[in-house]
C-alpha cells in the first residue's frame, strides 16, 4: 500500500491491508513504539503530529504509556489521553497552531502514570493484541507488518468504520537490536 509509506490511502485500503496482516501476541509489543499517522481519509489525520506525536510505551500488560510525544529538543515524555481534545472538527486548526497550542498546554497534560492497558481481543474475525484506554470510549487493535513493525487502527466509540485512525507503530533501531537478542 502506497500510504504505508506516506501516500494517500482510503479507508477501504486501509481496512483491506490491515485484514490481510497476521495477529500480534500481547507479549510482544513490550517497549517504545515510533507511531505514525497514516493518511486514509480520517477526520482526526494530522492532530498528533501536528502535536509531535512519537509513539506508545509497552511496560507490560497492565502498565501502557499509550501518547508519547517529542518536545523540540526530541526528548521525549507521556500525555495523559483522556486529557486531549478528540474532535474531528480539530483538524481544521492550522498544524502550527496546534502545535503552539499544545506546548502552551504540555505542562498540565505530562504523566508518569499509565492510561491504557494490553489485552487479546477481537477485531473483525481475528484475535491479536489491542489497548484499551482507561478512562477513553478508545481501544487501538493492532496487527503485524513485521516483527518490528505494527499497524494500528484507533477505534473510538461513534465513530463509523469508514472513519478511523490508522497509524504504524515501529521500533526504534536501539530496541530492534534488543528484539533480537
Amino acid at each position: 500500500m502506497d500510504f504505508l509509506h506516506g501516500g494517500q490511502g482510503s479507508q477501504a485500503e486501509a481496512w483491506a491491508l490491515f485484514d490481510s496482516l497476521e495477529p500480534v501476541a500481547v507479549e510482544r509489543l513490550t517497549g517504545l513504539w515510533r507511531g505514525r499517522e497514516l493518511r486514509a481519509g480520517c477526520a482526526l489525520e494530522g492532530l498528533l503530529t501536528s502535536c509531535r506525536w512519537y509513539g506508545k510505551r509497552f511496560i507490560d500488560p497492565e502498565h501502557v504509556q499509550p501518547t508519547i510525544f517529542a518536545r523540540p529538543d526530541g526528548s521525549l515524555f507521556a500525555v495523559n489521553p483522556s486529557l486531549l481534545p478528540m474532535w474531528p472538527s480539530l483538524n481544521r486548526v492550522p498544524a502550527g497552531l496546534m502545535g503552539r497550542a499544545f506546548d502552551l498546554a504540555r505542562p498540565g497534560l505530562i504523566t508518569r502514570g499509565y492510561h491504557a492497558r494490553l489485552r487479546a481481543l477481537e477485531c473483525r474475525g481475528r484475535v491479536s493484541a489491542a489497548m484499551v484506554y482507561d478512562r477513553l470510549p478508545v481501544i487501538d487493535s493492532f496487527r503485524r507488518i513485521d516483527p518490528d513493525r505494527l499497524l494500528g487502527v484507533m477505534d473510538l466509540k461513534g465513530s463509523p468504520d469508514s472513519n478511523l485512525l490508522f497509524f504504524t507503530l515501529e521500533r526504534p533501531p536501539a530496541q530492534k537490536e534488543e528484539n533480537q537478542a
